[in-house]
């Protein structure tokens, strides 16, 4: 009952915040016709408070379902009102181009004249096109969008309801108010005189200014010199919310902030809380939760979940896949990350979802994260259970999530990292001015080698049978043993196979007699394989040994060739050239066993 007549309350107080009381002019011109009218006045106003429950109820939907910001409502809320405003300085406009009178005359003449001449269509416009815009001025307003509407459907519309009411009903006292005034004073007396076209004017200028988000500008301006009503509500709230029990440690358990969250804010501020995470729910998505994780690294075994740190930490989920040269090439800044802000409340969280089966075992998994030095957290995600929740597409991908639970930042592939290390120190700084904390964020980036430039004119091109569509010596899409027989003359970025292989759906295992070519261009070419048991494969470029300045770091050289001994599954660097090139790769396997899953190029 407090929350309701405190919703009552905010709607009357929102007439005199400074982000809606420039627009009064609208709502009073908007209902004058002439004379008084109280059933324009009506219609104006209950228009405006149909569209502020019915903007909510579609914010929630849109934001959670197809992440529509509400600046996309608000522009759309200051094209109408343009509209009307040149309609009302020009009301003949319409009326004159020739294609609008050729095409449904009569329902262009409800929109563009039909306030001119006093329907009820116009001013239903009116109302309806502000309701985007009064619905972000009042702090109850944020903790009805924000906490009260996600855990009760009706109990939040009960709560919207009064704030419309009275927000509805001190408006059209207001109005009732200027219309008196307006028709003593005999303005207003011709629909299309002087005073029409000056509202018109007021109308897009207004129309304008919300579309652009000039309207932020004058609420700052307002604020700053006269006292801001919203103040008044954040005095109020407070006190008529019911004292939350706490825990041992005095910590404040509430529903207010988020549905299962934690806040160490007093009561006094737990309104800016509220209004901070709806005002985020406008523009970010929350951060989904680990999905059906199938192992733990880096956590002495116990589980780990995003939620935990909300609240407590900025967190940044990697998306990856031990044997992506991309993901591989991710991790040195990742790392001087970790060093950098983990003692500053950063929490680094490796997502590992497989490309290939053998990236689904704990133990390569966990040899790959001891090889590469990662101190964080790693939880396998075999089954994509998080990376479609996370509606994921691509490896790398990393996720700030910031101490409210909210997707902040994301970034796909290499590169941004700079960009992204400012949005980790923006996340950080938050978190720390939310808890009170005065120690300074580091500043500045990491120093890690510059960015690799990937220079690659060949595709990823696999050796299974699921994916080979560029198999240049046999059928793609096919399986089973074969025997292949390379030519003199073959394709750019066209795999051939010589010898006798059995292809699998991941990958092709050599047989007897068995080698691979391939003509590339990049400066880096890299093979993803596996063995039961080591075995030695010659590599030739051109024909000849690898060129000492064009060796990846497995190359190694005997008796005057080039070799590349493959055995754990992984990713093997066979070139590591200055720049990109065209050449012929050949591969020259000795024994059976070998399983080539793909080759990929930088």
């Amino acid at each position: 009952m407090i929350l309701f007549l405190l919703s009552l309350l905010a709607g009357i107080l929102t007439v005199l915040a400074p982000c809606t009381i420039s627009l009064l002019p609208v709502i009073v011109g908007g209902s004058l016709s002439g004379e008084t009218s109280l059933k324009r006045a009506l219609v104006v106003t209950i228009s405006l408070g149909i569209s502020v429950i019915a903007f909510t109820i579609l914010l929630k939907v849109s934001t959670t379902l197809v992440n529509v910001p509400q600046t996309f409502w608000e522009e759309v809320s200051g094209i109408i009102i343009i509209v009307l405003g040149v309609t009302m300085i020009f009301p003949k406009l319409w009326d004159s181009i020739p294609f609008l009178n050729t095409i449904n005359k009569d329902s262009n003449r409800i929109l563009a004249t039909g306030y001119n001449k006093q329907n009820v269509v116009g001013d239903i416009l009116v109302g309806a096109a502000l309701g985007p815009v009064f619905s972000s001025c009042s702090p109850t307003y944020f903790l009805i969008l924000a906490t009260v509407l996600p855990r009760s459907l009706a109990e939040g519309f009960i709560y919207l309801l009064a704030y419309a009411v009275g927000l509805c009903g001190m408006l059209l006292l207001v109005t009732i108010i200027g219309q008196r005034i307006m028709g003593s004073l005999g303005v207003a007396s011709d629909p299309r005189g002087w005073f029409k076209r000056a509202i018109g004017v007021v109308f897009l200028a207004v129309g304008i200014a919300i579309f652009f988000g000039y309207d932020k500008t004058v609420e700052l301006a307002v604020a700053s010199h006269i006292y801001d009503v919203t103040q008044l509500e954040q005095t109020l709230l407070p006190r008529f919310i019911p004292s939350q029990p706490t825990t041992a440690s005095g910590t404040v358990q509430t529903d207010y902030l988020t549905d299962t969250s934690t806040a160490t804010s007093s009561p006094t501020n737990m309104l800016s809380t509220a209004a901070r995470i709806a005002a985020k729910s406008l523009h970010y998505n929350r951060a989904p939760e680990i999905t059906n994780p199938s192992g733990y690294i880096n956590t002495n075994g116990q589980p780990i979940t995003i939620n935990e740190f909300k609240g407590k930490k900025v967190v940044l989920v990697d998306i990856w896949t031990y044997s992506c040269i991309n993901c591989q090439r991710t991790i040195p800044y990742l790392k001087e990350w970790y060093a950098k802000y983990h003692d500053q409340g950063l929490e680094i969280i490796g997502i590992h979802t497989p490309e290939f089966a053998f990236e689904k075992v704990q133990s390569n998994v966990e040899q790959a994260v001891k090889s590469f030095g990662i101190l964080w957290p790693v939880v396998l995600d075999n089954e994509y259970g998080t990376w479609n929740a996370f509606g994921n597409q691509f490896w790398p991908r990393k996720y700030l999530i910031d101490s409210d639970g909210f997707i902040v930042y994301d970034h796909a592939g290499e590169g941004n990292y700079d960009v992204t290390e400012k949005a980790i120190q923006k996340a950080l700084a938050e978190r720390a001015q939310i808890l009170g904390q005065t120690a300074p964020i580091p500043s500045g980036t990491v120093a890690t080698p510059p960015p690799v430039s990937i220079e690659a004119g060949s595709p990823e091109t696999y050796f299974g049978a699921s994916r080979n569509e560029f198999f240049g010596n046999g059928i793609p899409g096919t399986s089973g043993k074969n025997t292949f027989t390379i030519q003199d003359s073959i394709a750019d970025n066209t795999l051939y196979l010589g010898g006798t292989w059995n292809i699998l759906d991941e990958y092709a295992e050599s047989i007897a007699n068995s080698s691979v070519a391939y003509k590339y261009t990049a400066k880096g070419v890299y093979l993803v394989a596996g063995a039961n048991n080591p075995i030695t494969v010659e590599v030739q470029l051109d024909g000849s040994p690898m060129p000492s300045n064009m060796k990846g770091a497995d190359i190694i050289y005997k008796n005057g060739k080039s070799y590349v001994t493959v055995q754990t599954n992984r990713l093997y660097k066979l070139i590591d050239a200055s720049s990109a090139s065209s050449h012929t790769l050949k591969l020259i396997i000795p024994q059976a066993g070998l399983q080539a899953f793909t080759f990929t190029f930088g």
